[in-house]
């Protein structure tokens, strides 16, 4: 299952239309560092071991395998406020289970600003 937040279907759809994409939207596993493995999105074509979910015209896919192993995956957009070296915020992909090879609990941070 996915669930995408009003403000992360908002902020895909403007980086869509600004970019001109037409293919849809992937969920994929990106290596994490020391923290281990984190969701991302990536623009990609459906393929045929994906599920599709489309949600108010935008394509999302997931590896089927990816999905069975994380269950309800949630998609999200993070405002950020004041002048901090990430800027304007970002998405934030989570899942119901953790990812295997995870080095940290459930307060571990993707991604770093330096």
């Amino acid at each position: 299952m996915l669930k995408v937040t009003q403000s992360a279907l908002e902020n895909v759809k403007d980086y869509i239309r600004q970019q001109k994409i037409d293919s849809a939207i992937r969920i994929t596993m990106m290596s994490g560092g020391c923290g281990g493995p984190s969701l991302g999105l990536a623009q990609d074509e459906a393929k045929e071991n994906d599920k599709t979910f489309d949600n108010d015209g935008v394509s999302f896919v997931v590896d089927k395998e990816l999905s069975e192993i994380c269950g309800t995956i949630k998609v999200d957009f993070i405002e950020k406020t004041g002048g901090g070296c990430c800027g304007g915020g970002g998405f934030a992909v989570t899942s119901e289970n953790p990812l295997s090879g995870s080095g940290c609990g459930c307060s571990c941070s993707t991604g770093s600003c330096g």
